[in-house]
C-alpha cells in the first residue's frame, strides 16, 4: 500500500537539524568559508543543495554527512547530537543512519549488482547474510532491477549502475539520504529517470533526501531549495504542499 502524499511531514520532529554551523579553512590562509548556517529537514523532503562553485555547498554537505567534524555550532541527526563524538561512533551512525548517492556509482565492477547492494548492510551487520539478502532483492525490485540482479555490475548501463547505488543507499534504511550531484554523470533521459525514483522514494516512503545539484530542473522539481552564496546561507526555500 502506498502513502504518497503524506510526505513531508512538516508536523513531526525534524529528520536532520544544523544550527549555527560555521567552518574555516586554514590554508594558505584562515577563510571562512561557512558562515552560521541553520536549517532543518522533515521526513521526506527532498531537499536540492545549490551554489555556485566556491559557495560552500560541498563542504556543508561534507559536514552534514559527519565526514567533517571541524566546525562550530551544533548537528544532529534523528535524535543524535553528533557534535564531540568520537570518529568510530561516527563511522558507525553513518553507516546506519545515512545513505550516499555520489556523481559517479562506486560500484564494484566485478561484483554482481545483488552483492554490490548487500555489502553496506554486511558492513553494518544488523541482519543475517539471508535477510540481507531479501532486503537487496526487494530494494532491486523496488528500482526495476530485479531481472539485472546477478549481473555483474560493470555489465549495466550508467543509469542501470546509478539506480544499484540507490538502491545500495536505501539497504539499511537510513534517516537520511546524502546525493553529492546523483544524476551529475547521466544523460538527460537517465538524469530523468533517476530523479523520478528518488522523488518516488521520497514521496512513497517518507525517505528524506538532501543532494548537491548545479542542474536547475533537478531543483525546481524538489521540495525545497537552499540556496548558499559566499558561505551564506541565501535562501532555504518554502516547503511545497504535498501532491495528492
Amino acid at each position: 500500500m502506498t502513502t504518497r502524499g503524506m510526505y513531508p511531514d512538516t508536523e513531526a520532529p525534524p529528520i536532520l537539524q544544523a544550527s549555527h554551523i560555521s567552518k574555516w579553512f586554514e590554508k594558505p590562509t584562515r577563510f571562512q568559508v561557512l558562515k552560521d548556517i541553520s536549517f532543518h529537514i522533515h521526513p521526506g523532503e527532498f531537499l536540492a543543495l545549490m551554489g555556485k562553485s566556491g559557495s560552500g555547498k560541498s563542504t556543508l554537505l561534507y559536514v552534514l554527512s559527519t565526514m567533517d567534524t571541524d566546525y562550530e555550532g551544533e548537528l544532529r541527526i534523528g535524535d543524535t547530537c553528533l557534535n564531540g563524538q568520537s570518529q568510530q561512533f561516527l563511522s558507525d551512525f553513518r553507516g546506519a543512519n545515512i545513505g550516499f548517492v555520489f556523481q559517479f556509482h562506486y560500484l564494484l565492477s566485478s561484483f554482481t549488482v545483488l552483492r554490490n547492494v548487500m555489502l553496506p548492510a554486511l558492513k553494518l551487520g544488523r541482519y543475517s547474510p539471508a535477510e540481507i539478502e531479501h532486503r537487496a532483492v526487494e530494494k532491486l525490485k523496488l528500482l526495476g532491477l530485479e531481472d539485472q540482479m546477478h549481473k555483474p555490475a560493470n555489465k549495466l548501463s550508467g543509469g542501470q549502475q546509478q539506480r544499484v547505488a540507490i538502491a545500495r543507499a536505501l539497504i539499511n534504511d537510513p534517516l537520511i539520504i546524502m546525493g553529492d550531484e546523483p544524476t551529475g554523470n547521466l544523460d538527460s533521459h537517465n538524469s530523468a529517470i533517476v530523479f523520478d525514483l528518488l522523488r518516488a522514494v521520497s514521496q512513497e516512503m517518507g525517505q528524506s533526501i538532501l543532494a548537491v545539484t548545479h542542474d536547475p530542473d533537478f531543483a525546481a522539481r524538489c521540495d525545497r531549495i537552499i540556496e548558499l552564496e559566499d558561505g551564506y546561507l541565501l535562501s532555504d526555500g518554502t516547503p511545497k504542499k504535498a501532491s495528492g
